[in-house]
């Protein structure tokens, strides 16, 4: 991958998480997703719903994501708990003409690279007005419900979808899901937020960049 000196940034694929990174933190989509994934695991479980975030968050540090733990610790069926954590409301994030014309500028491939289910990607590109920019979507179904930051799933999606991983940007909130891909020989950006589990691993030489603002970045990236 080059960079000019003006700061473009040269890719022919550009790989996006969705959640809190082609979307902004701020429209709290991802807190609705906390409270629904609680939810889910107080009524699953038959457990209170303190109890229930204490199990959600330690699934999610010990398992990279808290289906998967709920899958490895209590044979949960992966799309009756994604069908209940992203029945939400969506109104919170209407069409970005900066994002359309910042994606619009970028040269390369883009696809999205998520743990969330392609259902919910789509309606979150839907609702931004720039699904058209993508040619697919990677997500947890395809990845085998194995989450980032697993190497494997990395491994599957350039296989996948043919990238060089040298001329491969990859962007997301979460910093240790980037080791990986840094590991591949990717480019990688970290979309800083306020949420304290994205900033794990941040200060790790896998971090090449980092977006407080995705667009500007992006336009930055672009050279406009």
């Amino acid at each position: 991958m080059d960079i000019s000196p003006n700061g473009q940034v040269r890719a022919e694929a550009w790989l996006f998480d969705l959640d809190n990174t082609l979307y902004d933190a701020s429209t709290g989509v991802f807190d609705l997703i906390d409270e629904r994934m609680r939810s889910f695991i107080a009524g699953f479980l038959d457990l209170d719903l303190d109890e229930a975030f204490r199990v959600q968050k330690r699934y999610f540090r010990e398992y990279g994501t808290t289906l998967r733990g709920l899958i490895e610790r209590h044979g949960v069926e992966p799309e009756r708990f994604l069908e209940h954590v992203h029945d939400i409301d969506l109104a919170q994030v209407s069409k970005s003409p900066a994002l359309d014309g910042a994606l619009a500028r970028l040269p390369g491939r883009k696809i999205v690279f998520t743990n969330a289910s392609a259902g919910h990607a789509e309606r979150i590109m839907d609702r931004l007005g720039v699904a058209h920019h993508f040619e697919g979507v990677f997500d947890i179904a395809r990845a085998d419900y194995t989450p980032k930051p697993e190497p494997l799933v990395y491994e599957r999606l350039i296989g996948l979808y043919g990238l060089d991983p040298a001329s491969t940007v990859i962007l997301d909130d979460m910093a240790r899901n980037l080791a990986p891909a840094a590991a591949l020989g990717m480019t990688t950006v970290w979309v800083r937020t306020n949420y304290d589990w994205g900033r794990e691993g941040s200060d790790g030489g896998h971090v090449h960049h980092i977006a407080d603002n995705l667009i500007e970045w992006l336009e930055g990236a672009a050279g406009g």
